[in-house]
C-alpha cells in the first residue's frame, strides 16, 4: 500500500521543466575557449539490424578530445575526438570480445577511432559538422547533424558544462568492417551525447 501511495505522488508531482536546469540551450552561454571533452558524460550508440529480426545497439565510451568554439564565429570550430576500441561494449560479453577481434575492430591493431572536423555549418543551435572519421585504419568524410542540449555552469562541479546531441549513419563496409553484411547490417546508425567542460 505504501509503494502505490508513492507512486500516486509520484505520478501527481510537476514534472521539473528545462527551464528551471542550469544547463540551457542558449549558444550565447559558452564563452570563446577551447573546451575539454567530459569523458565520463559522452556515449556514442551505435545500431545495426540484426539478421532482419531486431535492432541491436551497443556503445562506446572513454572519449577524449577538445572543441574550440567562438560563439561570435561559429563556423571556425573545431572538433577533435579520440575513443578507444576498448570501451566498445554491448550487453552481451562475448559479442564484446568478438567486436575487438579482427572480424571487427581489431582492437589490437586499430586502439582508436578518430574524428577531426574540416567544416562546420551552424544554424542558431544547430549545426552541421563534417570531419574526418578515422575507423579500422580507414579515414572516410563523415557528417553530423548536432543540436545544442544545453549549457552553463555545472552545479557540482562549480565550473561551464555544455552538451550536444549529434546522429549520423554510416557503411561499416566502407571501414573495411564487412563481416555478416548483410545478416547484420551495412548501415550503421550512430547517435552521439557529447559533453565538453571548462579546463
Amino acid at each position: 500500500m505504501r509503494a502505490l501511495i508513492v507512486l500516486a505522488l509520484l505520478a501527481a508531482a510537476p514534472v521539473a521543466s528545462a527551464q528551471g536546469l542550469p544547463g540551457q540551450a542558449v549558444p550565447a552561454r559558452v564563452p570563446a575557449g577551447t573546451y575539454a571533452v567530459d569523458t565520463g558524460h559522452t556515449q556514442v550508440d551505435f545500431t545495426v539490424n540484426h539478421f532482419g529480426f531486431s535492432q541491436f545497439t551497443g556503445q562506446a565510451g572513454g572519449a577524449t578530445g577538445t572543441l574550440t568554439i567562438d560563439p561570435a564565429k561559429p563556423n571556425n570550430a573545431k572538433l577533435d575526438i579520440t575513443i578507444p576500441t576498448s570501451g566498445i561494449v554491448t550487453t552481451v560479453a562475448a559479442l564484446d570480445k568478438h567486436l575487438a577481434t579482427a572480424d571487427f575492430f581489431d582492437s589490437a591493431t586499430y586502439p582508436t577511432i578518430h574524428f577531426v572536423s574540416t567544416k562546420v555549418v551552424v544554424t542558431g543551435t544547430k549545426a552541421k559538422i563534417t570531419g574526418n572519421l578515422t575507423l579500422h585504419g580507414v579515414t572516410k568524410p563523415v557528417t553530423l547533424d548536432t543540436v545544442l542540449v544545453g549549457a552553463g555552469t555545472n552545479p557540482m562541479m562549480k565550473k561551464l558544462n555544455f552538451g550536444f546531441e549529434a546522429t549520423t549513419t554510416i557503411k561499416r563496409s566502407a571501414f573495411g568492417m564487412d563481416k555478416y553484411v548483410p545478416l547484420v547490417s551495412d548501415d550503421v546508425k550512430l547517435h552521439i551525447n557529447a559533453a565538453f567542460s571548462a579546463q
